[in-house]
């Protein structure tokens, strides 16, 4: 039996947020584990040609009172954040360098509330680097490792590996080599590991 699956995401996708804390309540009650991979959603919908919900002015409206219902559902908090959309190829790029000093969850987590709940921009570098400060990451470093070619091109390559497989949105969960994409897809990824 697979106990583990891959959560495709990136930090400006509120359904991403919604599912991130979603998956933690189950975390707690199982011993699931979360393979996380970091993606560009502007460079997956340009691959897949898609114009995302916050450039389509109907779609995006409905956006913010739908992830408002979501999170009230799921006991969530949330607050639809008046920088969305921000370019988040910075933040996505550090998931890496988190991963390499064992802090990706805590990165994680706290890129996710500090956009998400607590409604930063993190478009300017005063608020990443007081993120990063919150779960003891050495900002130097950190804008160091970011600039590097290979870490460019490791985020462009995660993002192609992604399409490659079908992922055209954030959240997608693959298991089993299923693909689910949405947040109110998990209890589908959950059946297909208990299969």
């Amino acid at each position: 039996m697979n106990k583990k699956f891959d959560f495709y995401f990136d930090f400006i996708s509120p359904y991403s947020y919604l599912a991130h804390k979603q998956i933690d309540q189950i975390k707690k009650k199982t011993n699931i584990e979360v393979i996380y991979k970091p993606i560009l959603l502007g460079g997956l919908h340009k691959l897949s040609g898609i114009t995302p919900h916050a450039f389509i002015p109907s779609k995006s409206k409905y956006m913010i009172k739908d992830c408002k219902i979501i999170s009230e559902k799921f006991n969530i908090p949330f607050k639809f954040n008046s920088y969305f959309p921000i370019n988040s190829i910075s933040i996505m790029r550090g998931v890496f360098f988190a991963e390499e000093k064992k802090k990706l969850y805590e990165y994680i987590n706290a890129f996710f509330d500090a956009y998400w709940k607590q409604g930063l921009n993190l478009s300017e570098n005063k608020n990443i680097e007081s993120v990063l400060n919150s779960i003891s990451i050495n900002n130097n470093e950190f804008n160091k490792f970011i600039s590097n070619e290979r870490i460019k091109n490791k985020l462009k390559e995660e993002t192609n590996i992604a399409y490659d497989k079908g992922v055209f949105g954030a959240p997608s969960f693959i298991i089993n080599n299923k693909l689910f994409w949405g947040q109110d897809r998990i209890e589908f990824v959950l059946k297909e590991i208990n299969k």
